[in-house]
């Protein structure tokens, strides 16, 4: 089947754009959900793995890429919504979710809000909070306020920069990829499409900090074990190595895992947080596979 990218109106609500299977299919349908500033075109490595397959649907996020920006709207909750009305629009009962980062909290939020929705999860992400005892931050809860007032300060303070040419722009995020040797095709594609021309000519990523700074505060205080208590699909939990060494992060797995009906964690050697769909999107692709197949 092939792969279109169109923009799709929500009922009483935002435009998203979005890439999915051209016409009707009884193939299985996956969601892929792309990470914080990310676009559907991270998954652009992965597709073609399971395209054969499955039915493929991968939105921009609102604030995100080419879909509509409001201007508040920001809560994982608010992006799951939109992924709820968008199945709606496409007449889908049912789908496997895969997701990356951000996008794994959008993933968990969709399966418990709308459980019969999603029949199993893919969480490359949503592995711990930010702040408690599940969370890399803990401490006594004036200790808390003044971290979390610390990072909300840096948020405001971030400025974007502009380029001048798309060459400019690419160099500019392929430095410090090509340094921790990621830098491949995948990554280019994903950050050719992160590009937005200014109507002065200049060009700018379309990761705007109203969008950034709200979703990171309304983050902040987001508790993923009430979410998984209202899950019930398998989910496969799939950490980085980092996270995987990490005991912090260890801890919350172990407890999040352990208020699911049915899990798997699993790790891609070498894998880099939200990166491992670009920089293995065949065997990524794979561990997907098998666990759908599996189930």
């Amino acid at each position: 089947m092939t792969l279109v990218e169109e923009k799709i109106k929500l009922k009483k609500s935002i435009t998203l754009n979005v890439q999915h299977t051209d016409g009707q299919t009884e193939k299985p349908t996956v969601l892929l959900i792309h990470f914080s500033g990310g676009t559907s075109h991270m998954w652009d490595g992965v597709i073609p793995h399971l395209q054969q397959q499955y039915r493929i649907i991968t939105p921009d996020l609102r604030g995100h890429g080419k879909s509509d920006r409001p201007a508040t709207g920001y809560h994982i909750d608010d992006f799951a919504n939109d992924l709820y009305l968008l199945l709606e629009e496409l007449k889908i009962q049912g789908c496997h979710v895969v997701c990356s980062s951000m996008g794994a909290e959008v993933g968990l939020s969709l399966a418990a809000s709308h459980p019969e929705r999603v029949l199993f999860l893919v969480c490359e992400g949503a592995l711990h909070n930010e702040y408690g005892e599940y969370g890399l931050f803990n401490g006594s809860p004036a200790e808390i306020e003044a971290e979390k007032g610390r990072l909300i300060a840096q948020l405001h303070e971030r400025k974007l920069k502009t380029y001048q040419t798309p060459a400019d722009f690419i160099e500019d995020y392929r430095a410090p990829l090509e340094k921790e040797v990621l830098w491949n095709k995948h990554f280019q594609a994903f950050i050719e499409s992160c590009i937005e021309e200014l109507p002065d000519g200049s060009l700018e990523h379309f990761y705007k900090n109203h969008v950034r700074t709200e979703y990171i505060i309304k983050y902040l205080d987001v508790r993923f074990e009430e979410y998984y208590q209202k899950t019930a699909c398998p989910i496969l939990f799939l950490p980085s190595e980092e996270e995987w060494n990490n005991p912090k992060i260890r801890h919350s797995l172990d407890y999040f895992s352990s208020l699911t009906s049915e899990f798997e964690i699993q790790r891609i050697e070498g894998s880099v947080h939200a990166y491992v769909w670009m920089q293995f999107p065949r065997k990524a692709a794979e561990v997907v596979d098998t666990f759908i197949k599996d189930l």
